[in-house]
């Protein structure tokens, strides 16, 4: 029993122990599975996102390594693949990019601190329980990011599909560089590319009909359709050796890679790198949990099972505390190699550990044969992963829907291009929390009254209700806090200053989860203005916990009305005291 208990208390820090204690062969033929498929897929994912951060290839196969091992016993979804990531991809390189030269070594420590300095905070935020604040990115800005950070990376990777020097942070950089260096274009480059590019989008869309017409059994298939990217650097890279397109035509390859296991490095404590790091390390964290926490509720509720977001993330700190000591950048769960994962049959977060088993393989045997992969084709690998993530439709749905959200995502999108990754997450945040209080500050409130023949009180403006012209109730849909306490103020003063007859003023508050000491204010003075104008104020279906909060303090003790259990009770009482009171001579 100590042992059970012990067990128990170890499953909750480390999920391992939890599905570790019922993995059976039928889960370890699937992981493997799942391993070799996702593996295949992320090789020349990873060698084309570290390169898209500014770092050398070999460091996106380092990044994927101990961090998968790490989320595996740390994490709690099944099916999440973390690792390199183009959108904390191309932060990274927004971040560190003015730092040191391209490649450097101060580069790479660069890439690491942040990794270390990521992971340590999402690491405390899961220790608070402090992952609820990731909710004041709304999903509706995040798309707007995603979609701006997806136009951004495509179009970053367009120098090396025309085999010419450009660069830039943001939209007009990108574009006035380009097209400074149209004249520059190599015409070898530019065949790989546009002909790496076109394969992979036919792969995407046509390989896996064409085999399943042949017969081929779906799940071969399946692996030979995600092998698309794999077969477009084993074609390319052969050309380029055979035909020393490196030397003779100036095509740009990958290069020297390190052979052998991710070495063991240290993040830097350098106070002054620490500081100019440490919004960036913050951005990087919540726009990581965020995706990666969507994905993995995703795909756990596809199997009736359930993620604990607190749990995430330490996991994915620990992920990412992984890469700084194994010499990685930044990473998170991925949605493209999460959904490979997940298809593929995975049933534990172990084909994440074989995944690495595989990538450890990959370094150590075959880093000497991409030294002519060509530049170009791990670009075309971007391009076609992230142009999936371009989504303008979220446009015309919060066009459609709310007319708030589509400002914030449209004020992102446009931020994010104009200014960079950091300016459009940052206001990004600061939108979504500006949208919630705006929205909160003018709740939606109601007059209302009885529908006949029932004890349901509803909106005057939506349904044909009885009144009473001596009762004023109004029903407030929205929690009472410092945001908005003024403006209920000025909306009972205005009604009751309209209704010269009235007796009672009722707050109807069924939709009031939190009053808060601003609030219990204004609802004080609110009652003595109400006291001077001799119309008593009352409260009906007050929820629990509010009545807590207000019996602690002295507000109950001076209302000049009562508290209603319903609304009902309330003008039942009220209604027969009026007609009472008006027959007495």
């Amino acid at each position: 029993m100590p042992d059970r208990h012990l067990t128990n208390r170890l499953a909750k820090i480390m999920p391992v122990f939890d599905w570790g204690r019922r993995y059976n062969r039928e889960a370890l033929g699937n992981d493997l599975v799942a391993a070799v498929i996702v593996t295949i897929m992320l090789i020349p994912q990873s060698l084309a996102y570290a390169l898209l951060a500014g770092l050398p290839a070999e460091t996106g196969i380092y990044a994927s390594i101990a961090p998968i091992v790490l989320y595996a016993i740390f994490g709690t979804s099944r099916a999440l693949a973390v690792g390199p990531v183009a959108v904390v991809s191309l932060m990274t390189a927004a971040a560190i990019g003015q730092l040191a030269e391209p490649g450097s070594a101060e580069l790479l420590a660069a890439a690491i601190t942040l990794a270390f300095m990521s992971g340590l905070i999402l690491i405390l935020l899961g220790v608070f329980k402090l992952g609820f604040l990731a909710n004041f990115l709304s999903h509706p800005v995040i798309a707007g990011f995603i979609t701006a950070s997806g136009i951004l990376i495509a179009l970053s990777q367009l120098r090396h599909i025309l085999g010419i020097p450009a660069g830039g942070a943001n939209l007009p950089e990108l574009v006035t560089s380009l097209l400074e260096n149209l004249h520059r274009i190599n015409p070898v480059t530019l065949v790989i590319g546009v002909s790496a590019t076109a394969f992979l989008f036919w792969v995407r869309k046509g390989l896996l009909p064409l085999l399943l017409a042949t017969g081929m059994n779906r799940t071969l298939a399946g692996v030979l359709a995600k092998a698309g990217p794999v077969a477009a650097v084993v074609i390319t890279t052969f050309a380029a050796w055979a035909f020393g397109l490196g030397e003779s035509h100036g095509v740009r390859v990958v290069g020297d890679v390190p052979q052998g296991l991710p070495p063991l490095t240290l993040p830097s404590f350098s106070p002054d790198l620490w500081s100019t790091l440490i919004g960036s390390a913050v951005l990087i964290s919540i726009i990581g949990f965020v995706e990666s926490v969507s994905v993995a509720q995703t795909l756990a509720a596809r199997k009736r099972q359930r993620i604990v977001p607190d749990q995430e993330l330490i996991g994915l700190g620990a992920a990412n505390v992984g890469a700084a000591f194994t010499g990685g950048y930044p990473v998170t769960g991925g949605f493209a190699r999460s959904v490979v994962n997940f298809d593929a049959g995975a049933e534990t977060p172990a084909a994440g550990a074989y995944t690495a088993m595989g990538l450890m393989l990959a370094a150590l045997l075959l880093t000497p044969l991409i030294y002519h992969l060509p530049q170009a084709t791990l670009a075309a690998t971007i391009i076609v992963a992230v142009l999936s993530l371009v989504d303008f439709s979220i446009l015309k749905k919060t066009w459609d829907y709310s007319r708030a959200d589509f400002a914030a995502v449209s004020a992102t999108i446009l931020l994010t291009l104009g200014f960079g990754v950091e300016i459009g997450v940052t206001a990004g945040v600061v939108l979504s929390i500006l949208i919630h209080l705006y929205k909160s500050s003018r709740p939606h409130m109601a007059v209302v009254g009885r529908v006949p023949g029932t004890e349901h009180f509803r909106n005057v403006e939506r349904h044909k209700v009885e009144t009473d012209p001596t009762i004023l109730t109004l029903r407030v849909d929205e929690s009472l806090y410092f945001a908005n306490a003024r403006y209920l103020e000025d909306k009972i003063y205005d009604m009751v200053a309209a209704r010269p007859g009235l007796e009672h003023f009722i707050l109807m508050c069924p939709a009031v989860n939190e009053i808060d000491m601003s609030a219990l204010e204004s609802l004080e003075a609110i009652n003595e203005r109400l006291r001077a104008l001799d119309v008593k104020f009352h409260l009906s279906e007050v929820k629990g916990p509010v009545m807590d909060r207000l019996n602690t303090s002295d507000f109950l003790h001076h209302i000049t009305g009562k508290i209603y259990l319903s609304q009902h009770q309330a003008m039942g009482e009220l209604a027969t005291d009026t007609s009472h009171s008006a027959s007495i001579p």
